[in-house]
């Protein structure tokens, strides 16, 4: 930890704050601690007594979009129960942020903005290529419709993301095979896939955005998917939240992002770690 990295979070925080505020976003605070966390196949919440803490406000999100809210952001801390490393850490900081009568590409383009408004590098080269073709080409398979999760991921760590750190700067994967994408909506024209990217810089995977999911039943029935793949794994099932699968019900068509701050943070001042640029660890 150093004074000059507590100085270029301040900014980095203030310049992402001014950017929301100026599109006319609404700076929202949801519950650390929760009761029932988002299930995910391979993210496990910490527990806390006889809650949890939150992997994501994903939920509490898209519940305030469905009684009216258009615009939100939040800048919050997150929690992944065993991630170590010099990416991973098991508290870091979150900015999510939705729009309603959006989707994954609309978001995509306020990203590329907000990117360009903290960062004072330019990257006017991003790269979008569809997880099918990169997976061709650096895994010598399409996943898409002939999807295997554990070559999936195997190929993802050891192949994909290579090759990736070679082409260098910013590149979007999209379009997931819909195994892969438990909260974003099926795309019209091809329901093998999902409205879904992963942005990555230099290698590194900074943020994750969806076409949100909004039928309720298809999302139930993904939950508890989710839920017999995890007792599968030797995992936790955490419950289904049924206050946030009713509330899908009224949630306008919207598109979200949740951004790695604390990653965003490392590529701006060049370090190869989260270490040096966590106050207390």
């Amino acid at each position: 930890m150093t004074a000059d990295s507590i100085k270029l979070r301040d900014v980095l925080m203030r310049d992402i704050r001014t950017f929301f505020y100026e599109r006319g976003y609404t700076e929202v605070e949801t519950p650390i601690r929760l009761k029932i966390p988002c299930m995910e196949l391979h993210i496990d919440a910490e527990p806390s007594g006889d809650h949890f803490l939150r992997t994501s406000p994903e939920m509490f999100h898209k519940r305030l979009l469905a009684v009216g809210h258009e615009k939100i952001f939040e800048i919050g801390k997150c929690f992944r129960s065993g991630e170590f490393g010099p990416l991973h850490h098991p508290e870091y900081t979150m900015l999510e942020w939705y729009q309603a009568n959006a989707d994954y590409m609309d978001i995509l383009e306020e990203t590329k903005a907000l990117i360009s408004n903290v960062w004072k590098e330019s990257f006017r080269d991003w790269k979008i290529l569809p997880v099918s073709q990169v997976f061709r080409e650096f895994a010598g398979w399409d996943p898409v419709g002939n999807f295997d999760e554990d070559r999936f991921d195997i190929d993802l760590v050891e192949k994909v993301e290579p090759a990736i750190r070679k082409i260098g700067g910013p590149v979007v994967l999209k379009d997931y095979p819909v195994e892969a994408a438990a909260l974003s909506r099926r795309k019209k024209d091809n329901s093998q896939l999902a409205e879904r990217w992963e942005l990555y810089f230099d290698g590194v995977e900074i943020a994750n955005a969806y076409s949100e999911l909004t039928d309720p039943v298809e999302q139930r029935t993904r939950f508890e998917e989710c839920a017999a793949q995890r007792i599968a794994l030797g995992k936790q099932a955490y419950e289904i939240d049924d206050t946030f699968v009713q509330a899908l019900e009224n949630m306008p068509p919207s598109g979200g992002v949740a951004l790695g701050v604390d990653r965003l943070l490392m590529l701006i001042s060049g370090q190869s770690s989260l270490d040096p640029l966590l106050p207390f660890r």
